[in-house]
C-alpha cells in the first residue's frame, strides 16, 4: 500500500474527521467565550472594582546601570543602562479568567450531553436478562423432546 493511499485510509476514518471537526468548533467556540469575556463580563467587573481594566495590571521594575566589557576599548567597562521591565500579572489574571469560564461552559456543555444521553438511554427497552442454567438446561430437554417426537 502507498503511503498516499495510507495517509488517505487514515483521514477518511470517522474518529480522525471527528477530531478535525471538534478542533475546529473548539477554536471558533474559544473565540466567542473570549469575546464573551472581554467584552461582556470583564467591564462590569472593572468598573465594579473600581475602573480597573485588567490587562493594564502590572509591576514595573526600575531600570538598572550596569557596567560591560566595551570590545571598542579593549575590554574597558562602560556603563550600560538595562531599560525597565514589566511583570503584566494583569494578563495572567485576564487569562485565568478566560480559562475558568471556557472551562466551566465546557462542563456544563457535557454535563447537558449526558443528561440528554441517560434520557435515552432510558427510554430505549432493557434487553431481556440472559436465561439461568437451569433454564439453559430446560430448553435443551425440551428440543431434545421434541426432536424424538
Amino acid at each position: 500500500m502507498s503511503m498516499v493511499q495510507e495517509f488517505k485510509a487514515f483521514v477518511q476514518r470517522g474518529n480522525v474527521v471527528d477530531l478535525a471537526v471538534g478542533v475546529i468548533m473548539g477554536g471558533a467556540f474559544g473565540k466567542i467565550v473570549n469575546s464573551v469575556v472581554a467584552d461582556v463580563l470583564m467591564p462590569p467587573i472593572g468598573y465594579i472594582v473600581g475602573g480597573i481594566k485588567f490587562t493594564d495590571l502590572k509591576v514595573t521594575l526600575p531600570a538598572v546601570k550596569i557596567k560591560v566589557p566595551d570590545p571598542a576599548k579593549a575590554g574597558e567597562l562602560v556603563e550600560k543602562t538595562l531599560d525597565a521591565a514589566t511583570i503584566n500579572y494583569g494578563n495572567f489574571l485576564q487569562t485565568t479568567f478566560d480559562f475558568l469560564i471556557i472551562a466551566f461552559c465546557v462542563f456544563m456543555l457535557v454535563k447537558a450531553m449526558n443528561s440528554m444521553k441517560k434520557k435515552e438511554e432510558a427510554a430505549a427497552p432493557a434487553a431481556p436478562p440472559e436465561p439461568t442454567s437451569t433454564e439453559k438446561l430446560l430448553a435443551e430437554i425440551r428440543d431434545a423432546l421434541k426432536a424424538k417426537a
